[in-house]
């Protein structure tokens, strides 16, 4: 049987689907027993909320309409198409810094994302 995805579309979803997942992660020799949870690691993780709640909050910063689903998607999994769309990515980048105050991990997904495409496109 199939099991139904449901998309992530703000930060609190995102959050609550990193919750339970029975993970062994070891931060300074202990065993952590829920990642989110912990004051270390949290930080991150509200960083990278951050970039979903950002998509809904400035729908014309942080998102973008596929040419590939014909859908509203993060930008952050967004293929650039234009110059417009690069000078967004970086706007986005700068407002998610200003709000954040540090790395929120997606942009090396982003950037990937866009060589992939650019590489492989005519293949």
């Amino acid at each position: 049987m199939q099991k139904t995805v449901k998309p992530i579309r703000t930060g609190e979803e995102y959050i609550e689907s990193l919750r339970g997942r029975n993970l062994k992660v070891y931060l300074f020799g202990e065993l952590v027993k829920e990642p989110v949870d912990h004051p270390i690691i949290r930080p991150s993780i509200n960083a990278v909320a951050k970039t979903y709640d950002l998509a809904v909050e400035e729908e014309d910063l942080a998102s973008a309409k596929s040419s590939i689903t014909g859908e509203q998607v993060n930008r952050f999994l967004h293929i650039a198409e234009s110059a417009q769309d690069v000078v967004l990515q970086n706007k986005m980048q700068r407002k998610l810094g200003q709000l954040t105050g540090t790395c929120f991990q997606r942009c090396v997904g982003m950037d990937a994302l866009n060589s992939l495409h650019s590489t492989t496109f005519e293949m």
